[in-house]
C-alpha cells in the first residue's frame, strides 16, 4: 500500500483546516473557557467530522475528476495509477463512516448537518461542478459550514452570530472557486464543464473573482463595528484584507492561468489567518 498516495489524496491541509474550523466555530459561539473545556470531547469529535469528511470529498472528487486529472495533473494517485477507482471509493466509504459516526455521537443535528454536507459533496463531485457558479456555491457551501457546526456542537443548535462568519468564509471561497476555473479550462473544456471562466472568458471570472473577495473584505470589517470582537481581531484581519486586495489586484492584471495558480494558493493563506483572526479575536473578548 502506497501511504503517501492515501495521505495526498485527501489534501490534508485542507482537512486540517475545516478540523480548525470547526473549533473556531466553536469559540465564535461560545468564547467561555470553561465551557470550551467542558465540551472539549464534543468538540473534538466535531473536529474528527470536519476532517474526514472533507479527506472523503476530496477522494470522491478526484474519482469522478481522473479524465480532467490526467490533462490537469496527471502525478495526482488517481490518474498516475497509485491508488485504484475501486480502491479510492472504498477509502471514501471508510472516511464517511467515520465522520457520520463520529458526529452521531454529538447529537442528532450535529449528524444531520454532517451527513447534509457529504452529500452536497457528493453532488458537486458527480454532477455540481459542470453547473459553473452552482458548483462554487456547493463547495464554499461545505468549506463555511464548520463555522456553524461548532455552535451546533456546543448547542444542539445554530447561534446566530456563527451564521455572519460563516458568510464571511464563504464569499473567501466563492472567490477561490472562480478563481480556480482559470486554471482549469483545458481539462474543464474536456468535461464541458461551465465555469465562468469557459463561458465569459478568463478576465471576466477574475473580475468575479475579486467582486467575491471584496465582498468578503466589507464583512470583515462588521464584527469591530458590532463590538462582536476584541481588539486583537483588528491585526490579523487587517493583515488578511490586505492579501485578499494583493491578490485582487494580481488577478485583474494578469488574468491566466500562472497568475491564477499563485493567487488560489495565497487565498488559502489569507483565509487561515482570517480563521486565526476569529478566534483570537472571540476568545480574548
Amino acid at each position: 500500500m502506497d501511504i503517501k498516495a492515501y495521505i495526498e489524496i485527501t489534501r490534508p491541509i485542507n482537512s486540517l483546516m475545516m478540523a480548525l474550523a470547526v473549533i473556531i466555530g466553536a469559540v465564535i459561539a461560545c468564547n467561555n473557557l470553561n465551557t470550551l473545556m467542558n465540551n472539549s470531547l464534543k468538540i473534538l469529535l466535531g473536529s474528527l467530522t470536519a476532517f474526514t469528511l472533507t479527506a472523503a470529498s476530496m477522494v470522491i472528487n478526484d474519482v469522478y475528476d481522473i479524465e480532467v486529472d490526467r490533462v490537469n495533473a496527471p502525478w495526482r494517485p488517481i490518474p498516475s495509477g497509485r491508488i485504484s477507482i475501486v480502491k479510492a471509493k472504498i477509502y471514501f466509504t471508510i472516511l464517511c463512516i467515520i465522520g457520520i459516526a463520529s458526529a452521531l455521537f454529538i447529537n442528532l443535528l450535529a449528524m444531520i448537518i454532517a451527513l447534509a454536507s457529504i452529500i452536497i459533496s457528493y453532488t458537486y463531485s458527480a454532477w455540481g461542478k459542470r453547473t459553473g457558479l452552482l458548483g462554487n456555491a456547493m463547495v464554499s457551501f461545505c468549506v463555511a459550514i464548520p463555522f456553524i457546526y461548532g455552535s451546533v456542537i456546543l448547542y444542539d443548535s445554530i447561534i446566530p452570530i456563527t451564521l455572519f462568519f460563516f458568510l464571511m468564509a464563504f464569499l473567501a471561497n466563492m472567490g477561490r472557486e472562480v478563481t480556480k476555473g482559470i486554471i482549469d479550462v483545458e481539462g474543464d473544456k474536456l468535461r464541458h464543464i461551465r465555469t465562468i471562466a469557459i463561458v465569459y472568458g478568463s478576465k471576466k471570472a477574475a473580475f468575479i473573482a475579486v467582486i467575491f473577495y471584496l465582498l468578503a473584505i466589507t464583512l470583515s470589517i462588521i464584527p469591530i463595528i458590532l463590538d462582536l470582537v476584541s481588539a486583537l481581531y483588528i491585526p490579523l484581519i487587517v493583515i488578511t484584507d490586505l492579501g485578499f486586495i494583493y491578490t485582487s489586484l494580481l488577478l485583474l492584471r494578469n488574468p491566466y492561468k500562472e497568475i491564477a495558480l499563485r493567487s488560489k494558493r495565497l487565498v488559502l493563506l489569507w483565509m487561515l489567518i482570517g480563521m486565526l483572526a476569529f478566534l483570537v479575536g472571540r476568545i480574548s473578548l
